[in-house]
């Protein structure tokens, strides 16, 4: 079958949403299929395009055996809501005219954020006549007006985009149990959404003791208690109860943090880290694929954070990586999110209240107390269980080809596994 993929991020971004796109298109296009990615120039978590893409309007390119085209969009600095919506409206008009370019397809994946990709594959949909999969990433108009980031007019414009995505979407597929609890409460049917977890990447259960030795001899962090957190350093993770966290912990001398990544926050956090003179928090840009490995190896906790609104609707891609490469993990969310209990059910790590330095400390304390090796065995267990690329990939490709031909809503009820 063709496939068309509309997502604003794409490989080489190695965090968030781009990473699990492009593991989804290259194991569709490994399985025999056409696959065409609509995207833009990879910017995130720095919010710059990268230096081999700068000056571009247009690009087409071809990587395992999936054909990428991209076009310029406007990248904010800094980046605000306003400019946020901006950013994203500006793939929205960019993208529609490249995918059209790119020839029919049988079926359209739209990956979202950005909300408004429903829209673009709705009309793309009713020009080719073929139905379109809505990709919930993340419940953008959810999170939104839980961070009361939006005024009340731009919100009911979200909602409406949201309710018009729903509707016309063959079918709405998203990541967590409760997304997809969330997404059944606005009207959709039960048997129009299904789950596309997220895929854990093999080689990470490969990581060994000796690339965690070789980092910590890298960066002088030989005997030290390697707390750390990678990725996005943005507004939704409340990355504040870290710095907080560590000011309480500043008397233990071995006891390290390590904030690994870019992102809108990044620079506010490293000035407040300087203020609060906590010289047991070091920040380090985004790894190569090789040094990121040794990361995980020598990482002893491993860190997952959310604002205490937010904590519900989302599910962080670090979750799937830490475990899979056998971190332990400190969960700092809501204790009723998918997070806390995919952690809780993983055995794993432990879980405290959002935004609260004191019961952060006091998990990494009890964390302290565990045994390690059991720890390490527990997250890769679960890991392979739960996100194999045979499990979750495979359904992904069943579920494709399922919709093509079928009329909106009208996918046959698969069992949610």
């Amino acid at each position: 079958m063709r496939i068309l993929i509309l997502s604003i991020n794409y490989w080489p971004e190695v965090t968030g949403i781009g990473a699990f796109t492009t593991c989804r298109a290259e194991y569709l296009a490994s399985a025999g299929h056409d696959v065409t990615v609509c995207t833009t120039f990879p910017y995130y978590p720095e919010w710059k395009v990268a230096e081999n893409y700068r000056g571009k309007w247009f690009a087409s390119e071809r990587r395992n055996g999936v054909h990428i085209l991209r076009t310029r969009v406007y990248l904010p600095n800094p980046v605000t809501s306003l400019r946020r919506v901006l950013h994203e409206a500006s793939y929205l008009a960019g993208s529609l005219p490249r995918a059209l370019a790119g020839g029919r397809p049988d079926v359209i994946l739209a990956v979202s954020p950005p909300l408004g990709l429903g829209v673009t594959a709705s009309l793309l949909g009713r020009f080719w006549r073929v139905p379109f999969v809505f990709d919930v990433e993340d419940l953008q108009p959810d999170a939104a007006a839980d961070l009361g980031m939006l005024p009340g007019w731009a919100l009911r414009i979200l909602y409406g985009v949201e309710k018009h995505a729903y509707r016309h979407a063959a079918l709405v597929s998203t990541i967590t149990r409760g997304m997809r609890s969330r997404i059944l409460q606005k009207g959709v049917p039960p048997q129009k959404v299904v789950l596309f977890e997220p895929r854990a990447e093999e080689s990470l259960f490969q990581i060994a003791p000796e690339e965690g030795v070789a980092f910590r001899r890298k960066h002088g962090l030989e005997g030290k208690f390697l707390v750390t957190h990678s990725g996005n350093l943005g507004v939704k993770q409340g990355m504040d109860v870290i710095l907080d966290a560590a000011a309480r912990t500043r008397e233990e001398a071995d006891l390290q943090f390590l904030l690994v990544g870019d992102g809108a926050d990044r620079e506010r956090l490293e000035r407040r880290a300087a203020q609060m003179s906590l010289t047991n928090v070091r920040f380090l840009p985004l790894l190569p694929a090789e040094e990121f490995r040794g990361l995980l190896a020598a990482s002893d906790a491993c860190l997952v954070t959310q604002r205490r609104s937010v904590s519900d609707i989302v599910f962080p891609s670090k979750t799937v990586t830490y475990l899979a490469a056998g971190c332990p993990v400190v969960a700092s969310v809501n204790s009723g999110s998918e997070v806390a209990q995919t952690i809780r059910d993983s055995g794993a790590g432990l879980v405290a209240e959002p935004e609260d330095a004191e019961a952060l400390g006091r998990a990494l304390a009890e964390l302290r107390q565990r045994n390690p090796a059991e720890l390490r065995r527990s997250a890769r267990e679960y890991a392979r269980l739960r996100w194999s690329s045979e499990r979750v990939l495979g359904f992904i490709a069943s579920s494709l080809v399922s919709v093509i031909g079928s009329a909106p809503g009208a996918l046959a009820k698969q069992e949610l596994r």
